[in-house]
């Protein structure tokens, strides 16, 4: 849950107080004792374990508006998700210390919170006189670009409408649940949508996955519509990318290399094994039409070898001890505009499979919205990359940190196969590596729980009961 952290009240008045004299003939100096000015300050909150700093998104309420206990107040971009915070008391929005795109430290102020309407001068003056707590600075101004002759489809493409600076009023519904449907857009996407009065429901995205990015809103602020929208996806020849520029680490990519970084300390080995899918295939396209994803299958499968081999499952955090986790929490890693996360499937042996299925399809869904909850993907005991929809036959894949093993999942394919009675077939495989920390798991359980995995996919009626 997020959370807004409060210090003790700020000081604003001070009052004498009655003195006595101790001592026959001896005055005591008056002295004075604060009265504490119910001020607070709105903390940049923790919203996961790895989290060291965050990004404003946006704010959604404005500086002097009233403010309701649970009411949210600001959206944060984290290592992981964009989030929501809430405050925990009744008051004012008094000054915003950091502005919408300013990236700060976890714990530093990033506005202040005053209880009545007559303190919000004083908190302004607090903010903008410098207190304890500094904001950092702001990011620096856009580049201007670099006038250049362009064809005229480069001029079409790069054409936007100039973003208003007049305020628009805060919603309390993102643009991405208009209309009670989910629709998949960037945060900088939602945000220009609502500067520029755009309606997202509609609107054909150009981003990975469909996802609606920047430039779609733009396009159809110029004029162009749904179709300029589409056009622009389709005219592009390349990423809008400035070659030779030096670009920093989003939120995102920062926890990411951190991470990868990490991973180097754990001693690792990989096992391959090949399997043959045919009878995952038939199963699948039977139950397709009942909304199973094949993803689904493999973690359900996945779920069950688990929970047969636990000690794959398990997991080594201190260099001294290893855990035999309870539960069997399948992640599954997710490309998303920008980075890359692995939303859980929680009891992923004990869930059917048209129930997994769904919960799938909800938790893509608020990845790329960006919109995942911490329980929703850092809580993984065992993690599954699939790229075998790019056509890809076999990779390996880092270890994350944290967890025991990672298996990385190649396409399935035609294969030319010798049959028990010595000729020669063709039957559809697919090639598994499993990365593993050696300091648990050793080549024998690897190979055990392969076998067991091979036999679940190649036999897989236990994968629908």
């Amino acid at each position: 849950m997020s959370r807004l952290l409060q210090t003790p009240f700020l000081p604003s008045v001070s009052l004498p107080t009655k003195t006595r004299s101790s001592v026959p003939g001896f005055r005591v100096k008056p002295r004075t004792i604060p009265i504490q000015a119910k001020i607070r300050e709105i903390f940049m909150p923790a919203l996961s374990s790895t989290m060291t700093e965050g990004k404003i998104v946006s704010w959604v309420k404005s500086e002097g508006d009233k403010l309701n206990k649970g009411e949210s107040v600001v959206v944060v971009e984290s290592d992981k998700a964009d989030m929501d915070v809430e405050t925990f008391y009744d008051g004012y929005l008094a000054a915003i210390m950091v502005e919408e795109g300013g990236v700060a430290p976890v714990g530093s102020a990033i506005a202040l919170l005053a209880e009545t309407e007559d303190e919000i001068a004083d908190a302004k003056a607090k903010a903008s006189g410098g207190g304890d707590s500094k904001p950092p600075p702001p990011p620096p101004p856009a580049s201007p670009p670099t006038p250049a002759v362009e064809s005229p489809v480069a001029v079409e493409k790069k054409v936007a409408a100039p973003v208003s600076v007049k305020a628009v009023a805060a919603s309390s519904v993102h643009p991405a649940s208009e209309g009670g449907k989910r629709i998949v857009a960037s945060p900088y996407a939602k945000k220009l949508a609502k500067e520029l009065k755009v309606e997202l429901a509609g609107l054909v995205g150009s981003g990975p996955m469909g996802r609606i990015v920047a430039k779609d809103v733009e396009a159809v602020s110029a004029g162009g519509g749904v179709q300029a929208a589409v056009a622009v996806k389709e005219v592009a020849a390349a990423p809008g990318v400035e070659l030779g520029s030096v670009v920093p680490f989003t939120t995102m990519q920062g926890a990411v290399s951190r991470n990868m970084v990490e991973s180097l300390a754990v001693p690792t080995f990989r096992v391959g094994y090949t399997i043959t899918t045919d009878a995952l295939d038939a199963l699948y396209k039977k139950i397709k039409s009942k909304g199973v994803t094949m993803t689904a299958l493999l973690a359900k499968a996945t779920a069950l070898a688990l929970a047969k081999h636990p000690v794959v499952n398990s997991s080594c955090r201190d260099g001294n001890s290893f855990v035999y986790n309870s539960s069997i929490n399948v992640a599954v890693a997710v490309a998303i505009d920008g980075g890359l996360i692995t939303p859980v499937l929680q009891n992923a042996d004990k869930v059917d499979i048209y129930s997994l299925s769904r919960k799938w399809k909800e938790l893509v869904d608020k990845a790329r919205a960006k919109q995942l909850q911490p329980q929703e993907y850092n809580t993984g005991t065992f993690t599954l990359s699939n790229l075998g929809m790019f056509g890809v036959d076999r990779f390996d894949a880092i270890l994350p940190p944290g967890t025991g093993a990672i298996m990385a999942v190649g396409a399935s394919q035609p294969s030319t196969v010798a049959t028990k009675d010595g000729r020669i077939g063709m039957k559809n495989q697919m090639q598994v590596n499993v990365t593993a920390d050696h300091r648990v798991i050793y080549g024998a359980d690897l190979a055990q729980f392969l076998q067991t995995l091979a036999s679940i996919i190649e036999d897989p009626k236990d994968l629908t009961f």
